[in-house]
């Protein structure tokens, strides 16, 4: 049995209709690679770029908690902390334990992982004009709004908004 497909004026196929949460996913896993390999020469996971990004950004006005990554990150603890475990055998980043609570952790970037992102953001401003490029850059800048929005929408974790559709 062949699905219809229609065909839209940019001569790209749709299929009559569709999952977000597939499509999103593969979205992810194409654009994950696009930029995993634009990282590869400094030997980062575009999921790694991110975390030393985050880390950097947070930091700004101290030491980032791993809570505060982990929300910053649109991630549970646990999966942070799988994630992070390279980039602490790597010395990229630091993880300590607070001061005064030694429950809280902070992380911290290294010197060694300042200067690994400063390579990395070369790369990735490279795959970012290269994305721009092939999609248009009027595209991407929509493209990113709307994901940050789904990023951000607090409505997403209710079990009611699953209720009232």
């Amino acid at each position: 049995m062949t699905t219809a497909v229609r065909r839209p004026q940019n001569g790209h196929s749709l299929p009559p209709s569709g999952c977000t949460c597939g499509s999103l996913r593969k979205a992810s896993r194409r654009i994950s690679q696009f930029y995993d390999l634009a990282l590869a020469p400094v030997g980062l996971k575009s999921t790694q770029f991110s975390i030393l990004s985050e880390v950097e950004r947070g930091s700004v006005a101290g030491a980032v908690t791993m809570c505060e990554l982990a929300a910053a990150m649109v991630m549970d603890r646990s999966t942070l902390g799988h994630n992070l475990r390279p980039l602490e055998r790597d010395e990229l980043l630091l993880l300590r334990p607070g001061q005064h609570d030694r429950r809280k952790r902070y992380v911290e970037l290294t010197r060694k992982g300042r200067a690994v992102l400063q390579k990395a953001r070369r790369l990735w401003r490279r795959a970012e004009g290269r994305f721009e490029k092939i999609f248009g850059r009027r595209h991407a800048a929509e493209l990113r709004a709307v994901l940050l929005n789904i990023a951000n929408n607090q409505q997403l974790n209710s079990p009611a908004a699953l209720q009232r559709a």
